[in-house]
């Protein structure tokens, strides 16, 4: 769609952003409704489902050509278009959230031709707001109204040393239990266990509770990588844009897919480095083996 006005697009992105992070802050998680969808830890709130309307209200009204893909209103079976899409996640870390643990964010993204071109995530306990425009650049504002910080925090990223000096995200997911579970804690285990036992000793693993934040900290230079599978397009799209405009990469987080889908459900995000990201990817799909991580649409 040549005649769409990425700026405004994240503008407005920016906007609902902020609104929408007063009203999370503004709910008293211990007083709000919650409901399942999958099993008792894939949780929804009638706050998810309030911020998506609003968002999804405005974004059609300011730009009505755009096609919109958001969390609580997805049909099972949908594919990503290549039509211009707004790929929204309400409140990604909902069990953060319902816990009064304050990491969770709103996650806004617009795709175009299945790629991310302008990405937008905040966090509204902690005032902080990562953006990008595709060919422009991504930054990150702690405070709102202070100056923006562009995006890797280092201006010399270091070089990866591989796993063995790796900071790495992972989550557990929703999924407890089959084979895609009992490989990531297989690989859980491989990445973390001592070299003399024959694991790869990372510097440690950490679980922010959100896609959307952990690839924002790879985006910052502040995670090495993150490896995940059974999210989704709007948990990945804004954080995807931001992590390319930073210089970092996203591959699959199955072996040997080096292009993967937006909406390919398994990810592996590494962060910008002068040198290392390609050997640092083999490594990790090197400790996967020949097995591979499977989920539907």
């Amino acid at each position: 769609m040549a005649d769409l006005n990425l700026e405004a697009v994240h503008d407005e992105m920016v906007t609902l952003a902020y609104e929408a992070g007063r009203m999370i802050l503004a709910a008293n998680p211990a007083s709000i409704d919650t409901g399942t969808k999958l099993n008792s830890v894939d949780i929804v709130t009638e706050v998810d489902q309030a911020v998506e309307k609003m968002v999804s209200t405005r974004l059609s009204a300011a730009f009505p050509s755009v096609a919109f893909m958001g969390e609580e209103t997805y049909k099972p079976g949908t594919r990503l278009g290549p039509e211009p899409t707004f790929v929204v996640d309400p409140i990604d870390g909902t069990t953060n959230f319902v816990h009064s643990v304050p990491n969770a964010c709103t996650s806004l993204g617009l795709a175009i031709d299945r790629s991310p071109v302008v990405g937008v995530i905040y966090n509204p306990w902690q005032d902080l707001l990562f953006t990008a425009i595709k060919g422009r650049g991504a930054f990150m504002t702690r405070i709102r109204g202070t100056a923006p910080r562009k995006l890797p925090l280092a201006e010399t990223p270091r070089p990866l040393g591989g796993l063995g000096t790796a900071l790495l995200g992972v989550e557990w997911g929703s999924g407890r239990d089959g084979p895609n579970f009992d490989l990531k804690m297989d690989v859980f285990q491989k990445l973390a266990r001592s070299k003399e036992t024959g694991g790869a000793m990372v510097h440690s693993l950490r679980s922010m509770g959100s896609a959307a934040l952990n690839i924002a900290a790879v985006a910052a230079g502040q995670l090495d990588a993150f490896w995940e599978g059974g999210c989704w397009a709007w948990d990945v799209c804004a954080g995807w844009c931001i992590l390319n405009e930073a210089g970092g990469r996203m591959v699959s987080g199955n072996p040997g897919g080096w292009d993967p889908a937006l909406d390919g459900r398994v990810y592996l995000a590494v962060r910008a480095a002068p040198k290392g990201q390609e050997e640092l990817v083999h490594e990790i799909w090197d400790v996967i083996g020949d097995r591979k991580m499977e989920y539907t649409i």
